[in-house]
């Protein structure tokens, strides 16, 4: 039987910090990685495959990361955790010990309980590389796709797909596309974005039926509406893979592998990270259902760095999203106005819009807009949205680490920036700081 001080389960955005990160921290440990796919590709480049990138070959994680760091591939699946033994079995036979177990297992897909959604031509967000080359090249015979959901995956998808030359539409039960991420003035300029690009919205509503025999033909909406649909993509969230976990009798819940706040199972020597994983909150400590890549990747580096000395502690996850509409960058991080009031926090806000070159004529410039949410209470800065070109992607990150410690708007007010006017806003008008002014004059 094989030994190795560090057995990390799962190959994706977890699995592989979670393994690096206990090689930088404990360089001499042996260490291995076990994943059953023989490629994994990016989580967040997926939609990507299908128009900009063009191929799966495109949107692969090297498995270079591996030797590069002395940590050991084995392409196996892992039936059965022996917490007695310590040791894993997996399907390949092997049976290999460990002194810390690491479960990065992920998520899969949530399916709908929508009457024909097994019908052939029926398509999700799977990490699986022969699958997506099957919708790649289904989609070069296709006029109509349906989208059901108008979240994040769901919007990707769509304009991805869209590139490609077929009639998308996006089906989504709330009033407007993304409204789980952003407030409605936000949301409003995604959809008239997407509009422009020749996608079409359906919101208020949802998926009845998929309609076809064997193979999808079209859908029937709640109100009765048919479409026409070749291909129908289901974008609509995913379920965490805690099978493997309940099986070695580890807690777990709906909500995934339930972990303490150095993300430790209720097996001292077995720890869990990614969207296997229960979540809390770091706004109300409450249950959270945010699963995302980066999410993943921060609670992978409290694992790594905790696997044999505590050193690390998860303060629940935050949320920080980006996503891009063509030339449009939409981003948020933490609450939005809609969920600060609905848990209950008294909040005052501020915005501040500006180009994001000075002056405003130098190229590349966008209009960006910066929206931030406080507390009242606390005066901390606990959500902020930004609208603009890409530099929006970057500044959202900021705006992350101003949440994370706690920032306030005094604080956020008497920041010391660097500007260029090549690459930022003027520093007389720079946004961030003078969202944070405009709160001040409000409280």
């Amino acid at each position: 039987m094989n030994n190795y001080d560090v057995i990390v389960i799962g190959g994706s955005a977890a699995g592989i910090p979670a393994a690096i990160t206990a090689r930088r921290h404990y360089p001499d440990k042996s260490i291995m990685l076990i994943r059953k796919e023989g490629k994994v590709p990016i989580p967040c480049g997926i939609p990507y495959i299908f128009g900009t990138v063009g191929s799966t070959d495109k949107n692969l994680i090297p498995d270079a990361v591996f030797s590069n760091n002395d940590i050991e591939l084995l392409i196996d699946e892992v039936q059965s955790i022996e917490r007695k033994a310590k040791s894993v079995v997996t399907a390949g036979g092997e049976r290999i010990s460990y002194d810390k177990l690491v479960l990065s297992t992920g998520a899969e897909p949530l399916q709908l309980p929508i009457k024909g959604i097994d019908k052939e031509n029926v398509f999700y967000a799977k990490k699986d590389v022969s699958y997506l080359d099957d919708l790649l090249h289904k989609l070069d015979n296709v006029r109509n796709v349906v989208v059901i959901g108008g979240g994040f995956i769901g919007v990707e998808f769509a304009d991805e797909l869209n590139k490609r030359g077929p009639n998308v539409t996006i089906i989504e039960m709330l009033p407007r596309c993304l409204m789980l991420a952003f407030d409605e003035d936000l949301c409003i300029e995604a959809e008239e974005k997407l509009k422009s690009r020749g996608i079409n919205i359906v919101t208020n509503n949802r998926v009845e039926e998929i309609l076809g025999n064997e193979i999808v033909t079209g859908v029937r909406l709640a109100d009765g509406k048919e479409l026409m649909a070749d291909i129908v993509f289901v974008g609509v969230g995913v379920i965490p893979n805690i099978a493997l976990a309940e099986k070695a009798d580890l807690e777990v819940n709906h909500g995934g592998i339930v972990v303490d706040s150095n993300m430790k199972t209720t097996d001292d020597n077995i720890f869990a990270c990614g969207d296997c994983v229960d979540k809390k909150s770091f706004f109300t400590g409450k249950q959270s259902g945010l699963r995302l890549a980066s999410i993943a990747t921060t609670e992978a580096r409290i694992v790594g760095a905790n696997l044999f000395e505590q050193r690390r502690k998860s303060q629940g996850v935050t949320g920080v999203f980006s996503t891009a509409i063509g030339d449009l960058v939409l981003a948020t991080a933490g609450l939005t106005n809609k969920q600060a009031q609905d848990n209950g926090f008294n909040v005052t806000y501020g915005e501040a819009e500006a180009p994001d070159r000075h002056p405003g004529g130098m190229p590349g410039m966008s209009k960006m807009k910066v929206s931030l949410i406080f507390n009242k209470g606390t005066g901390e800065l606990i959500g902020g949205q930004v609208r603009g070109g890409t530099c929006a992607g970057e500044l959202i990150n900021t705006i992350s680490a101003c949440i994370n410690n706690r920032m306030t708007a005094d604080d956020i007010a008497m920041f010391q920036i660097g500007t260029h006017p090549a690459v930022t806003a003027s520093p007389i008008a720079y946004q961030l700081v003078n969202a944070a002014e405009m709160a001040l004059t409000k409280q």
